[in-house]
């Protein structure tokens, strides 16, 4: 393991045990806050509990041939994520990974994740007069008309996740 740094190792021992990830990377500083391992009678908050606070597990899903599978999960800076989200879930789609909300009260224009005909992909809908959705994919192509119980929303995507920026 020459030439590289076990970075998941640590975060992963950091968690585990407490001890400071400056000890583990670098072996300056103190093992653990004040010298001292956490007794089970006094718990004290180390900096990787104040780091982990400001964390959250978002559940991922992956579109595979039109349908929905569970794919473990991201874990996200808070600040990341919208405060309005009710539940939030990543949704990767060609490998695109969108954040969306699983909670929808109503149909909106935008994009959302939906099932149409019992195959789930992502859309640009907009609703037009007397119950009715303009569906458009994402990456152009043909677009169409349907009433709105003709298709099922799961979820709204909010924005997507851009990767090699």
């Amino acid at each position: 393991m020459r030439d590289i740094f076990p970075a998941d190792w640590v975060i992963q021992c950091a968690m585990e045990t407490g001890a400071s990830l400056e000890w583990l990377s670098f072996g300056k500083g103190e093992a653990f806050q004040n010298g001292a391992e956490n007794s089970p009678n006094e718990y004290k908050k180390t900096a990787n509990d104040n780091a982990m606070g400001d964390v959250v597990a978002v559940p991922r899903k992956k579109i595979i041939d039109g349908n929905l599978y569970e794919s473990n999960f991201y874990m996200l800076d808070k600040a990341m994520l919208p405060s309005h989200l009710s539940k939030p879930v990543i949704i990767l789609d060609d490998e695109i990974p969108y954040v969306a909300d699983m909670k929808t009260d109503e149909l909106s224009d935008g994009t959302w994740v939906v099932e149409i005909e019992g195959k789930t992909s992502i859309k640009e809908l907009t609703r037009i007069p007397v119950g009715r959705v303009l569906v458009a994919p994402i990456s152009g192509g043909q677009s169409f008309e349907c009433g709105i119980n003709d298709l099922k929303p799961l979820a709204k995507c909010h924005y997507y996740l851009m990767s090699n920026v």
